[in-house]
């Protein structure tokens, strides 16, 4: 099972003949591969899969998909386990 969180597009530019772009993830910056989005723009979200962007997201959508995140944080912290079913430090 994959886990995907949106990321915004903060640079875009050319690498190896390739459309290549920095994404931040709350403050973690990845350098991922943009070919399959090649209409996206800095500043809008992308879901990310294996270092290659696979959809373009608007505002809305990314908002929709960290409230759901934060919701499953939430849930699994209740039953005392982070995601991952593993049992959080007290």
């Amino acid at each position: 099972m994959c886990l995907a969180i949106p990321g915004k597009v903060v640079e875009i530019f050319q690498e190896n003949g390739l459309t290549m772009g920095h994404v931040d993830y709350s403050g973690t910056v990845n350098k991922i591969c943009l070919e399959y989005v090649p209409e996206i723009v800095v500043g809008q979200y992308t879901v990310v899969h294996a270092g290659f962007a696979l959809s373009v997201l608007n505002e809305e959508e990314a908002q929709q998909s960290f409230s759901a995140w934060q919701e499953l944080v939430q849930a699994v912290a209740a039953q005392g386990t982070d995601i991952f079913g593993n049992p959080l430090e007290k």
